[in-house]
């Protein structure tokens, strides 16, 4: 097989196709949607025998068990995905929207309105729904889409886009909107990057190496987050019960997402009667503690955090947790060894929370809420195509409107430049 030419004509007929969609009426996208998301429930079948498939050649690989979760379809992700799917559907058009018109002296009016992107290329790992949620966000900003997902998930992916472009098409909109890589033959990756002729983003969703390659080797704009390293903050003012709740969802509701906790700070004056309770119920559940001196001192069969434990994102039942002596220094903490994903204060003093909320420079700040309520669909995006940890363009879970940029309009009645 020439990778390169199939890359070349995958851009070329996205690209193609993007003119279509682009001008295409909500009526349309809508329609192709809600075929689509009947398509996944009536396929039900189909796509779990295909991706046990790969679930299989997973375990054989010895991929991480977090790997497999990630990777897994069940009836019930599979209705996940038809919701998301149906969600996109009832969000408002961004397309040709307004957004602001004024007035020039002279008489003419200036303005600005979303437009779609063009084509955008999504690379990422595991999560088979990310073809889905990803297509279908593309389709109702106006993109064409190339989805490049992971070898594990080989299966999985082509079964989905299959049943993708079939609503597609039979919406009467162009199949090649949505186009999967289909091949798992790494030189395609390569290939994509380098087609800014044809794509105009790319956007990854993957571990670090992955993404780190991507960075290195793209000759098109990459919108990307490297970690999720997310932190929760116990402040001294905080409702211990509620802390607790929070942080054991934020880490145990699925330790293998990005949003995950993954360091717990807690202030010195709560720490003795905090910490017993809740990392008992946490190492009862089967999570691996590392913490600080003081944390040790309180409980000393937790194992020792080293400096590379505070900004590491593990994807699984390990947590760091150190003692801090105010909100400063949780702060100071976060500013250090953060990766500008999602992090929490739990405290009833408004004071903190507000500064929290100004001063921690990340994508998703929040307060009293677990961290794992950092995705598009729980925020009312109805999907996410991955979450941005950059400033420009876009920042934090990117929906509709992020899949989107805007131009100026002028209206003019013969207006001249004297």
């Amino acid at each position: 097989m020439d990778v390169k030419k199939l890359m070349l004509d995958i851009g070329q007929n996205a690209r193609a196709a993007s003119r279509s969609i682009a001008s295409a009426s909500s009526g349309n996208k809508n329609n192709a949607l809600q075929i689509v998301a009947s398509k996944l429930r009536k396929s039900e079948g189909l796509l779990i025998r295909e991706n046990e498939k790969d679930i299989k050649a997973a375990k054989k690989n010895g991929l991480s068990s977090a790997m497999i979760d990630r990777l897994r379809l069940t009836q019930e992700r599979i209705e996940e995905m038809a919701l998301a799917v149906e969600e996109i559907v009832s969000l408002p058009d961004p397309v040709g929207e307004v957004t602001r018109i004024w007035n020039r002296p002279s008489g003419f009016r200036v303005g600005r309105m979303r437009v779609p992107i063009g084509v955008i290329g999504i690379i990422y790992e595991s999560r088979p729904n990310v073809t889905i949620d990803a297509a279908a966000l593309c389709l109702k900003s106006g993109n064409a889409c190339i989805l490049r997902g992971g070898s594990e998930a080989i299966h999985s992916n082509t079964a989905l886009a299959a049943l993708f472009q079939e609503g597609l098409a039979e919406a009467g909109l162009p199949a090649e909107a949505a186009q999967a890589v289909p091949t798992i033959d790494r030189t395609a990756v390569r290939a994509l990057l380098t087609l800014d002729e044809h794509v105009d983003m790319i956007i990854p969703r993957g571990g670090k190496p992955l993404i780190r390659m991507i960075m290195e080797n793209s000759t098109i704009p990459v919108v990307k987050h490297l970690d999720g390293v997310c932190h929760t903050y116990v402040d001294a003012d905080a409702d211990q019960k509620m802390a607790e709740e929070i942080c054991v969802n934020a880490k145990l509701n699925r330790p293998g997402t990005c949003n995950a906790m993954e360091t717990l700070l807690v202030h010195a004056d709560i720490a003795e009667k905090f910490l017993p309770g809740l990392l008992g119920r946490l190492k009862n559940e089967g999570v691996e503690l590392k913490g600080c001196e003081v944390t040790r001192k309180i409980i000393p069969e937790v194992g020792k955090a080293k400096d590379e434990d505070w900004k590491t994102e593990y994807l699984e039942k390990i947590l760091s947790v150190k003692v801090v002596g105010d909100i400063d220094e949780a702060m100071d903490h976060i500013a250090e060894y953060g990766s500008a994903h999602t992090d929490c204060i739990v405290t009833e003093s408004h004071r903190n929370a507000d500064r929290f909320l100004k001063e921690v420079d990340s994508s998703s700040v929040m307060v009293n809420a677990s961290t794992r309520l950092s995705d598009g669909f729980v925020y009312g995006l109805g999907a996410e195509i991955g979450i941005s940890t950059d400033k420009l363009h876009a920042r934090g879970p990117m929906g509709l409107e992020e899949l989107t940029c805007q131009k100026f309009i002028v209206l003019g009645e013969g207006h001249l430049r004297d």
